[in-house]
């Protein structure tokens, strides 16, 4: 059961994603919360294990609430943020401070579960009509990089070479085959790379990545 809480300043978007939401098996609606510190709030009484976080609220705002989220250590939450606007500066904003995900509300409603569960799973989620121009914009900021892994890198040869798929959006099976190994073997790297580099989910190693100039999702 994915335990949710929705925090979004206009009651009618609070009381639509309660419904579509509720209508699931395996998703319980724990709480809603009006701003970002409402959000801050009830998830550490709560409890959730994701927050479905709009940006821009008055008084503290979605991204300045995921950031003291990410920041407690005394929670395991991950951030969904959905939103109206895809204003570049806004997702990068919202990526830098913790978010697993980043979804537009014109998203149909199997997109936004699909989303949902990507990043309870840790996978990580990007609305594809932001995709190619985020991953674009982070690469623009990327220095030349040699195709192994620099000697000055926390990673393994084999952990380079998954970041670097996970990069070009492969799943494990689709890694696995690239690599000539096994699905298990490829979850045993994608986790050690993780671990090493403080990455919640697949998303933000790639963004790691990019940021530290060891892989080119182009």
């Amino acid at each position: 059961m994915i335990r949710i809480l929705i925090a979004d300043d206009q009651a009618v978007v609070r009381a639509g994603l309660s419904v579509i939401l509720g209508a699931e098996d395996d998703i319980d609606v724990v709480g809603e919360a009006i701003d970002g510190a409402d959000a801050v709030r009830l998830t550490r009484e709560l409890h959730p294990d994701l927050v479905c976080m709009d940006i821009r609220m008055p008084g503290t705002d979605g991204i300045a609430a995921t950031r003291t989220l990410m920041a407690d250590p005394e929670l395991d939450v991950d951030v969904l943020i959905l939103t109206t606007f895809d204003v570049d500066a806004d997702v990068f904003a919202a990526l830098e401070a913790g978010a697993a995900g980043f979804l537009l509300k014109g998203a149909d409603e199997a997109t936004l579960l699909a989303a949902i569960r990507s990043v309870a799973a840790g996978e990580g989620t990007l609305d594809q009509r932001l995709t190619r121009r985020i991953l674009r914009e982070f690469s623009e900021r990327r220095r030349e990089r040699s195709t192994t892994a620099p000697a000055d890198s926390p990673l393994t040869d084999r952990e380079f070479d998954v970041l670097e798929l996970l990069a070009q959006g492969l799943s494990n099976a689709e890694i696995a085959n690239q690599l000539f190994v096994e699905p298990t073997t490829v979850k045993y790297h994608l986790a050690g790379l993780l671990q090493k580099i403080g990455a919640r989910d697949r998303l933000q190693a790639v963004l790691w990545g990019i940021r530290a100039s060891l892989v080119d999702p182009r």
